[in-house]
């Protein structure tokens, strides 16, 4: 369905003129529109958070599957820099689970607490730094950080609309798993796991700083649809 034909199925006639005029800007049909569709879960957006990717669904899918192998109880889930919610809330909703979900961003974790609202799911919003914020034992550490590099290619409509706050990092881009590896073990149950999105070209940097400062730790990347390395899971054995 091309974008003419989104707006005329979700955008109320009487804001279909304002609509085209904003598609026109550049501005993202998800704002326009409002939602997306996670996980099966409709999910507010609008330019307080990033719009949610396919590559992250596939990111909750599967956590979600290695979570029902890996456990037969009730679990903790961390979410670190939650945004719009729509990783808290899918693996709320698919797993017997307590969930937490962090950002540093007031604004987002407002539309967050809407979006939890609206599914009438039970998530803990912490108003926190995600590079060193938590304090108790955990299943699963699960992230989308920021990780475009400050130099690296981004669409302009996303480098206009979508909050830097949720796209970039220093240090090539690696700056947020770095600081969560910092402290994430210490903070995961002996059978958790942590559950990356990564960026495009950033598996053998990773690799090496995981070769190099937690060596004894298992752990493995996959590739997304497209056929590119995107998730990274890590184990605490």
């Amino acid at each position: 369905m091309n974008s003419k034909d989104l707006l005329e199925k979700y955008v109320p006639f009487e804001r279909q003129e304002e609509a085209k005029e904003m598609e026109k800007r550049g501005v993202p049909i998800q704002y326009i529109i409002g939602n997306v569709d996670f996980c099966g879960n409709l999910i507010f957006v609008d330019e307080r958070v990033l719009i949610p990717r396919f590559e992250t669904e596939e990111l909750v899918d599967r956590t979600i599957k290695l979570a029902k192998e890996r456990f037969k109880r009730r679990i903790h889930i961390v979410d670190l820099g939650t945004g719009s919610g729509c990783i808290a809330i899918s693996m709320k909703k698919a797993l017997d689970s307590l969930v937490t979900a962090v950002d540093i961003s007031e604004e987002a974790l407002d539309l967050a607490k809407e979006n939890a609202l609206f599914h009438q799911v039970d998530i803990d919003f912490v108003h926190a730094d995600i590079s060193n914020c938590l304090s108790q034992k955990y299943d699963i550490i699960i992230s989308n950080p920021p990780y475009i590099p400050f130099d690296g290619f981004v669409q302009e409509n996303v480098k206009q609309y979508e909050p830097h706050l949720a796209l970039f990092a220093k240090d090539y881009g690696l700056y947020f798993y770095k600081k969560i590896l910092s402290y994430a073990f210490s903070c995961l149950h002996k059978e958790g796991f942590i559950a990356f999105e990564i960026g495009d070209g950033q598996k053998e940097l990773l690799e090496e700083y995981l070769r190099t400062n937690f060596k004894e730790k298992k752990y493995c990347f996959q590739k997304d649809l497209a056929g590119l390395y995107r998730y990274l899971f890590i184990f605490n054995e």
